[in-house]
């Protein structure tokens, strides 16, 4: 069966040999989620992509910090993602955290193109 892309983290599948992302859908949910785990600098010819959100996992758990990274998310979005709105960012509070040192965010989006609406959960 036809994919679109490799889904990732790759892993094997009996039908294609590797998992594929199977409708646009997820091919969108796949990179906004790859945007926002993307250290500015990693990708190669694009030393300006990616979030970093691994960068604010060491930071206080504050207002301030979480408003920067809700800037970060919606400003990278716009550039890469144009056909994308941000809907709203959720933080998980520490007491609802099953690792105290982790962070988990919520960021509801629509696919404006496709009249779409779903919730990315990135965990770290």
């Amino acid at each position: 069966m036809a994919g679109f892309s490799p889904a990732l983290p790759i892993r094997r599948s009996s039908q294609d040999g590797i998992a594929l992302t199977k409708n646009m859908l997820e091919v969108i949910k796949q990179n906004l989620k790859n945007l926002v785990l993307t250290n500015p600098g990693e990708r190669v010819m694009l030393p300006l992509f990616g979030v970093g959100i691994k960068r604010v996992l060491f930071e206080m758990n504050n207002a301030k910090t979480q408003a920067a990274l809700i800037g970060a998310i919606e400003s990278q979005v716009a550039k890469y993602m144009p056909f994308l709105s941000i809907d709203n960012v959720d933080f998980q509070s520490r007491s609802e955290l099953i690792d105290p040192n982790g962070i988990n965010v919520r960021i509801i989006y629509h696919v404006t193109p496709l009249q779409y609406n779903d919730v990315l959960h990135v965990q770290i």
